[in-house]
């Protein structure tokens, strides 16, 4: 039996004033939000809601791209359109920089991949010396050089971020941080051994649309924003040791917080 036969779409109203690719968007995302199409399950094809609806495939196409401009549907060429799933990872800010993550060796990214039950990865790994741009060299102080480390992210082989490190040299430079692989329990680890007990950090936090750039590198879906972070990482002595800007795909994950209620 055809999805469209059981009532789980309603009927165009000819009387409102709203067009009707707006109002078949509608009612396809009712119908996600009330979860009578599941994440990852196939919406009825444009056959089928031209079939439906007595509409032209160009005014479904018009209503498909109302919802991938949303960020709740993909389309997958020969196959037809999906309901994107909800973000797999789920961020704790307050405990993913925990210091028993690093006693145990492992990085912030490793614990949430845990969590999630997804398998790890990393690569277009580079790491090299630079001159600090104006805003790097603000946030740590002044410095005219530093170690920059850049990465991508992946989740059971998809890209969901990629993140550049920058380190003063006077810290860096010479360490196992300037090796491509940085040893158990990340930059943060090595740099507690070299005497930069971490004290505390700051983010800033900012939702925009992808540059061309992003899109390619995280392969991301018509009308997914990402969620572009800054953070540095300051030591006991309140010196900024590290800055990471990192660029998220927005469907990737869940920012969680906890908050004092002081």
């Amino acid at each position: 039996m055809s999805p469209l036969s059981s009532g789980l779409l309603g009927d165009l109203d000819p009387t409102s004033d709203r067009a009707v690719f707006r109002q078949i968007a509608d009612q396809l995302r009712e119908a996600i939000d009330r979860g009578r199409f599941r994440e990852g399950e196939k919406l009825p094809s444009e056959a089928e809601l031209v079939d439906h609806y007595g509409v032209s495939r160009m005014t479904v196409r018009n209503s498909f791209s109302i919802l991938q401009g949303e960020g709740l549907v993909h389309a997958e060429h020969g196959k037809g359109v999906f309901v994107r799933p909800r973000p797999p990872v789920r961020r704790l800010a307050s405990d993913r920089f925990a210091r028993r993550h690093r006693d145990q060796g492992k990085s912030a990214f490793i614990v949430e991949a845990d969590a999630a039950g997804s398998h790890p990865q990393v690569d277009s790994l580079e790491v090299q010396e630079e001159k600090a741009s104006q805003d790097i060299s603000a946030r740590l102080g002044s410095v005219r050089r530093v170690l920059a480390r850049r990465r991508r992210y992946l989740l059971d082989g998809r890209p969901v971020e990629f993140a550049t490190s920058y380190l003063p040299l006077d810290i860096a430079r010479g360490t196992q941080i300037a090796e491509p692989n940085p040893g158990p329990g990340g930059i943060y680890a090595r740099l507690e051994e070299l005497g930069h007990r971490l004290d505390h950090f700051e983010e800033e936090i900012r939702a925009r649309m992808p540059s061309p750039d992003e899109v390619r590198t995280l392969r991301l879906a018509a009308g997914v924003p990402v969620i572009h972070l800054i953070r540095t990482a300051f030591d006991a002595e309140k010196r900024p040791v590290e800055v990471c800007d990192t660029v998220m795909a927005a469907d990737a994950y869940v920012l969680a917080y906890q908050l004092p209620a002081t």
